[in-house]
């Protein structure tokens, strides 16, 4: 019989270690990101089965998932993906969901059984496009808030909206806040949740764990370094990074997790955290509406900023940045202190001065 000598066995561990690391590096070395379908927290047992294949596979927190992939949890597995910028999908125990179109145009999420938290970020005013469905129904969330599925096979589906607004795709009800949905094979009831409902639902576990995960993320947010914005961006490939999208995804690595970037400040969680970290530098100088040729910019519909003023609704071209440097100042006027306010500590916040690359005119 012939031995096998130990040299390959060394060698080919070696090469799963630099595999695992590459992987776990990849993150840090594209930091910035504007697609749907990361993985950014895993507790307790989760699998993936990818499209195409046949088996499932352990889920590890550096996959990114494609279209038709789906993730199962067990019994005390928790899982949290990214959708759009600023949105994120968190499923709790015991439940499977499809990722079925990982677009930000059409970003869709197929919940076929089990319990999912989406927490929705944006400016007031906002147009979200999450699309949900299920083995009942299907949905867009098209606001920001705080939204719970229950589905139970060949049963019936709940949903829940703490805050914002849901679309319901066949009949194009609107479901605003405080609500509860309860959809089955041959009905749907709408009925406004009572407070003991609403005491009961915030003690839950998968409630307990969304929430703090929420906070995690806005601290990771506020902990966003010069440095660590400035390295982003010199690496970031984006065609458009400037399309009209409101915000991008941003690698900590001491967080070791993404977290929410807003282009501009006054992004908020539904939880109450603030994103304060923003990757534009609004608050020494503003552009202002375009009257006659110059080189002006309309704000986000419905955001503030780091003033406190909200920006005037109705503009559609994309944002870009003001200008890069802190140094300009309005015209015949000295730079105010306008930093925003950080809400946990009451201290004003520190400047974020990174020079961003600019679209073409």
């Amino acid at each position: 019989m012939k031995k096998i000598s130990g040299l390959p066995i060394v060698s080919i561990a070696f090469i799963l270690f630099c595999s695992t690391i590459s992987l776990g590096q990849n993150r840090e070395k594209f930091v910035i990101s504007a697609k749907a379908g990361g993985i950014n927290a895993i507790t307790g047992e989760a699998k993936v089965h990818s499209r195409g294949e046949s088996d499932w596979h352990q889920l590890n927190i550096t996959d990114d998932l494609n279209e038709g992939d789906r993730v199962r949890t067990a019994y005390d597995g928790r899982v949290e993906i990214l959708l759009n910028p600023g949105s994120y999908l968190r499923v709790g125990g015991d439940s499977e969901v499809e990722l079925s179109n990982n677009t930000l145009a059409n970003l869709e999420v197929h919940l076929l059984r089990g319990t999912a938290i989406v927490e929705a970020t944006g400016a007031d005013g906002l147009e979200l496009n999450i699309n949900i469905s299920t083995p009942h129904t299907k949905l867009a969330i098209v606001r920001q808030g705080l939204y719970r599925l229950n589905v139970v096979p060949g049963d019936a589906t709940e949903l829940i909206v703490r805050k914002g607004r849901v679309i319901l795709s066949d009949s194009h009800t609107k479901v605003k806040g405080g609500n509860k949905v309860v959809f089955s094979a041959s009905n749907i009831s709408v009925a406004k949740m009572t407070k003991e409902e609403k005491k009961a639902l915030e003690k839950q576990d998968v409630e307990l764990w969304s929430k703090e995960r929420a906070e995690t993320l806005a601290k990771a947010n506020r902990r966003i370094s010069d440095r660590m914005m400035t390295s982003a961006f010199a690496t970031f490939r984006d065609t458009d990074p400037f399309s009209p999208r409101w915000g991008l995804w941003f690698f900590n690595s001491r967080a070791g997790c993404y977290t929410f970037l807003p282009f501009f400040y006054g992004w908020g969680s539904p939880y109450g955290k603030s994103y304060t970290t923003s990757a534009y530098y609004p608050s020494a100088y503003y552009p202002r509406h375009s009257s006659g040729g110059s080189n002006t910019y309309p704000r986000p519909s419905g955001s503030t900023g780091s003033t406190g003023h909200t920006y005037p609704s109705g503009g559609t071209a994309s944002p870009r940045p003001a200008t890069p440097a802190p140094s300009i100042a309005p015209a015949g006027g000295a730079i105010r202190d306008s930093r925003m306010i950080d809400p946990d500590t009451g201290r004003r916040m520190p400047r974020k001065n990174i020079e961003l690359p600019t679209r073409p005119n």
